[in-house]
């Protein structure tokens, strides 16, 4: 009887070993420049109360309408959702364990979030981010040093092409009084607002500005923009945020239709743009969003955060360069009875020394001729390949045979002395 066959869900892709690479680099990379600034790791649920995004990104946002992957739980009759991203489940967390009670937080996480959107280039319904969230921070100060670190990153990764817009959606007051204006003039164009822009008018119609329709996009540039309701504390702060960028030379746009995606934003917002990925340009993106504690029953704690598409960025790093391979350092070879007994035992000792090492394993099938060994032992990337025959055995040697240094050939070592030689030799090799 044949048995179906299963796939993956759409949308939701397998990472293959050769692909990891460039995932271990991103993630690598993250760390080491997040470490820098002092940013701590975090990790939160997967699935949260459907509640924490409904209250915190808006019940008319397209995430909380129409992308939510939400679930009655069969057990307890509890409504839940994977998460569709992770600002809402750090500041949750925050919340609960009582984190900014001290002193301000500085936090990053990392992991999958979910969306049932179309699938594309770039787009999934399962997609990973990393992100930053500083919890405690009044300031254009952080705001900054968020766009400085992420600045930072491109750098490290060698990103070419990636270019900064920067807004000021204000504070609540300044957003309503613009709302009505906006409205106002929008009603006027509604012969030009598709169905999309026609469903926001009354409920969100601060996400039509950014539509991507090219029929309207001379309609939108006319409209009222918000930038021009701020008033002096908005102003300041987001001049703050221009001099400092301005101070440490990163260069950025000032787009008065930026508003990105969530309803719990004030104040500062920015995107990463990059022109080597399509339609599906904005690879990073964030901003300040005082407001949300407060709807989680929280103090009131001023935040700043962003995220970043792995995918996206990883799309980038494919374009630029390839990835430090993941390869083992020696592939072991054997002969197979004692040798392959004493083979097992050289390789615990090796893995001891910090040395990864892969052992030939094919009992199953017969161990084969060294010959088919030899030809997995290259397949496999390793720098090396040690050999135990039956006349290694006999000798207490190990014979070496370098797979990519071709000057050194093969020799043969004591093996007491087999540990001090690669020591030497091979960290001597990967350091040219």
């Amino acid at each position: 009887m044949s048995v179906e066959k299963l796939f993956a869900v759409k949308g939701m892709n397998d990472i293959l070993p050769e692909q990891m690479p460039y995932w271990h680099w991103l993630e690598s990379c993250a760390k080491e420049v997040l470490r820098s600034y002092g940013y701590r790791e975090i990790r939160t649920p997967i699935v949260e109360p459907s509640a924490l995004f409904s209250r915190g990104l808006g019940q008319v946002t397209d995430i909380v309408e129409k992308e939510m992957y939400a679930f009655t739980d069969k057990l307890n009759g509890d409504e839940l959702s994977l998460r569709p991203e992770s600002t809402a489940g750090v500041v949750r967390a925050a919340i609960e364990h009582s984190l900014t009670y001290q002193e301000p937080q500085r936090l990053w996480y990392r992991g999958p979030m979910f969306r049932h959107e179309r699938p594309q280039r770039g787009r999934y319904r399962q997609f990973h981010q990393i992100g930053v969230e500083s919890l405690g921070f009044s300031g254009p100060d952080i705001d900054a040093e968020l766009i400085l670190l992420s600045a930072r990153l491109w750098q490290k990764l060698g990103l070419k092409n990636v270019s900064l817009e920067l807004n000021s959606i204000g504070d609540a007051p300044e957003r309503a009084a613009h709302r009505h204006a906006l409205i106002e003039y929008l009603k006027e164009q509604e012969s030009l607002l598709d169905q999309d822009a026609k469903r926001r008018l009354y409920t969100n119609p601060l996400r039509i500005l950014d539509s991507k329709n090219p029929a309207m996009q001379e309609m939108l540039g006319a409209a009222p923009r918000l930038i021009d309701f701020l008033e002096h504390a908005s102003r300041a702060h987001f001049d703050g945020v221009q001099a400092l960028l301005h101070a440490n030379n990163i260069s950025f746009t000032v787009n008065p239709r930026l508003v990105r995606g969530m309803d719990y934003y004030n104040r500062t917002v920015f995107e990463w743009i990059s022109t080597d990925l399509g339609t599906q340009a904005t690879i990073c993106g964030g901003g300040r969003y005082d407001p949300l504690t407060p709807l989680y029953g929280g103090n009131e704690t001023p935040a700043c955060g962003f995220a970043l598409g792995m995918e996206r960025v990883i799309e980038l790093l494919k374009q630029i360069t390839s990835a430090p391979l993941d390869n083992p350092d020696i592939y072991l070879m054997h002969s197979g009875g004692a040798c392959g007994l004493s083979a097992m035992q050289l390789a615990e000792q090796l893995r001891t020394h910090q040395m990864s090492v892969v052992l030939h394993c094919m009992a199953s099938v017969g161990i084969g001729s060294f010959k088919s060994q030899m030809k997995r032992a290259d397949n496999s990337g390793a720098q090396l390949a040690l050999i135990l025959g039956e006349d290694e055995i006999a000798q207490n040697t190990v014979t070496i045979k370098w797979l990519r240094a071709r000057e050194k050939a093969q020799e043969k070592i004591n093996r007491v002395e087999l540990i001090q030689y690669l020591q030497t030799h091979y960290l001597q090799l990967l350091s040219q």
